[in-house]
């Protein structure tokens, strides 16, 4: 599934309801180049649990938790390219928390087996292409709720 965001208030109103339906010890990626735009959309996706708290990249913390609706785990994992290192990535998934990643490429050998991954590609200036793609059942029913709210162009 593909959604063509021209707007940040497209990605908010992505990440509004992304947050809405998701649980806990859900994982969602979140792929793209640098300035794709995964730190706005995690930002307005923690808003969106309830995070009061300033949510910004957590690049050299690597992990950053938040209280909201749901606990949430922030994880920028560009560090740790090249490395095979295990920062008990494992607890953060099971840990009644929603746990969302960027760059999860450089961590792939520690991802569970399900999760919902969003592919970020800078187009221009305001437009990006958001693909949807889900790993697992429970993921798959996410993407639906998705792609039913009129979200797709």
């Amino acid at each position: 599934m593909f959604i063509q965001v021209e707007s940040l208030e497209k990605t908010k109103k992505i990440a509004e309801k992304l947050a809405q339906v998701v649980t806990e010890n859900d994982v969602i990626l979140l792929n793209g180049d640098l300035g794709a735009g995964k730190t706005t959309f995690s930002q307005y996706f923690g808003k969106a649990l309830g995070v009061k708290r300033n949510i910004n990249s957590p690049t050299f913390n690597i992990i950053k938790s938040y209280k909201g609706r749901l606990p949430f785990h922030h994880m920028d994992c560009y560090r740790l390219e090249n490395s095979d290192e295990d920062l008990g990535f494992d607890e953060y998934f099971t840990s009644d928390a929603v746990t969302l990643i960027e760059w999860s490429e450089y961590i792939k050998d520690f991802l569970p087996e399900e999760y919902l991954e969003i592919n970020i590609k800078y187009i221009e200036e305001n437009k990006r292409l958001f693909e949807i793609v889900p790993k697992g059942e429970h993921y798959k029913q996410i993407k639906e709720v998705l792609n039913d709210d009129n979200l797709i162009n």
